[in-house]
């Protein structure tokens, strides 16, 4: 088969490699399968479509709806080099998968309106399925409800008016949707188990996401909860494109 290309931005190694190491395992892909680009480390270089399954795009430090004159040059160059690449994904309707950040980038990109209205600490939250979700192929065995791991600052305040919303929660309405056929935005996390996100709240504890005191807090809180259901949604995006 002819590999995935995850697209990361994490600076920190031990987000990065766990990162990856999560979406490997959950997408069921050896690391000939799933070629990985760090945006933060250097330049996005050409990127073939026809060489590639689909494009994933992991998790990130980044706020896509930040003021301009707030962003660091590194990553006011990510986001340019991933519009570049979603004006030739989603010209083509090539299958892609955006995991957190991925609904702020492609958001945006399509015209929606992202912000800080819905923001949602780092946690579980209870995931429902939209009318329009329950019929979607890449949720295909995923229960009308499910728990999932979420913790971001900002997220769809408004859809793209063609964008067709699959999931949302009490707390954030948006948390799945679909630009035309093959082009998906979480904006809980699929890749992430217990031990993942213990990493993501040790990496992070300084980021903003909580007060740094309450790191173990927060922690014991996760180590306490059961999420089983979200990798299900990655392994049906790898399963359904892979060619």
């Amino acid at each position: 088969m002819k590999p995935f290309l995850l697209v990361a931005t994490r600076a920190e190694d031990d987000a990065a490699d766990e990162e990856y190491a999560s979406f490997l395992r959950f997408g069921g892909l050896s690391e000939e399968q799933l070629h990985r680009v760090r945006l933060e480390k250097e330049p996005l270089p050409p990127v073939n479509l026809a060489d590639y399954s689909g494009i994933i795009v992991g998790g990130s430090p980044f706020n896509s709806s930040d003021p301009e004159e707030s962003k660091s040059a590194v990553q006011l160059r990510v986001e340019a080099e991933l519009g570049q690449l979603l004006d030739d994904v989603v010209a083509r309707d090539f299958p892609f998968f955006g995991a957190c950040y991925g609904v702020g980038t492609l958001g945006r990109h399509q015209g929606g309106t992202v912000d800080r209205t819905y923001g949602e600490p780092i946690g579980p939250v209870e995931i429902r399925l939209t009318a329009e979700g329950r019929r979607d192929p890449l949720l295909d065995g995923v229960p009308e409800r499910f728990s999932a791991y979420v913790g971001h600052k900002e997220a769809v305040a408004q859809l793209p008016p063609h964008a067709v919303n699959l999931a949302g929660s009490a707390t954030c309405p948006v948390q799945m949707f679909r630009i035309k056929s093959n082009l998906y935005a979480t904006q809980f996390h699929p890749e992430l188990d217990v031990a993942g996100l213990l990493t993501r709240i040790s990496v992070y504890r300084h980021a903003g996401y909580f007060p740094p005191e309450e790191a173990e807090t927060v922690m014991e809180a996760v180590r306490g909860s059961a999420v089983h259901v979200p990798p299900q949604v990655l392994a049906n995006f790898t399963a359904r494109y892979a060619r």
